[in-house]
């Protein structure tokens, strides 16, 4: 249960953030102005796969806020505690398995993420959206949580100050919640960018959140998503059993 302690130090100060509401503000900015610029400005107006704009856009958003707020957590925590505050040290130097650091800063980045997504949801819950909640939905989430909290291990293990941190955001992160089908469907993209577009994981997450039903493509895609995060999470392992300075 090393893992748990790791975890439980994050949500102490995840809890701390939380009371300040220029934090919660600041974190939710970017999907709420774009659900008021795109979703209040296009919803009506735009009708797209037999409905409203607000509805194609409420589940992008949501696996957006997921994304961003997943891997922002862990890839910041960890450059910043290596490399300014010397805290991710003392786990080196602890009795705690490489397995269980990357598993507790894991499942901090997807409860970060989940209770970024879970606000927009509500949100668009309370403007009338509507959206079907079932299995796999949940798993879509917790899948996407995965995949990018693990990410955020990564890039927060491999970045060698704040700046490469930025500059893996604007090369992967950014681009995908573009691109994956966020804010328009992947079809409408051309023939070659389009397969691109189809393998990277944000682009299964939309798909999955949109269309929860229990059918191949999406145990195809949830098996994808899986895919991502197990490899994200065996490279952490790797990174921090050879980590040396």
């Amino acid at each position: 249960m090393t893992w748990f302690t790791i975890f439980l130090k994050d949500m102490l100060l995840f809890q701390r953030r939380l009371l300040r509401l220029g934090y919660v503000i600041s974190t939710l900015f970017a999907p709420l102005l774009y659900l008021g610029a795109f979703g209040l400005g296009l919803g009506k107006r735009v009708v797209i796969s037999g409905g409203s704009y607000l509805d194609f856009l409420l589940p992008g958003l949501v696996a957006m806020s997921s994304m961003t707020n997943s891997y922002t957590w862990v890839a910041n925590s960890l450059n910043m505690g290596r490399l300014y505050f010397r805290t991710f040290q003392i786990y080196l130097q602890a009795p705690v398995s490489a397995g269980a650091i990357v598993a507790g800063q894991v499942a901090a980045g997807m409860v970060r993420g989940l209770f970024a997504s879970l606000i927009i949801l509500v949100l668009g819950l309370a403007l009338g959206r509507r959206m079907q909640f079932n299995l796999m939905f949940a798993l879509g989430m917790l899948a996407n949580g995965l995949v990018f909290s693990a990410f955020g291990v990564v890039v927060g293990l491999k970045s060698r100050s704040h700046e490469d941190t930025a500059t893996f955001t604007n090369f992967f992160i950014l681009p995908m919640a573009f691109f994956c089908g966020t804010f328009f469907p992947v079809d409408e993209l051309p023939w070659g960018l389009r397969g691109l577009i189809r393998t990277l994981p944000l682009t299964h997450t939309n798909e999955l959140l949109r269309h929860p039903e229990m059918n191949r493509d999406n145990l195809v895609s949830l098996l994808i998503l899986m895919g991502y995060g197990l490899l994200c999470v065996v490279l952490g392992i790797i990174f921090i059993r050879r980590y040396s300075e």
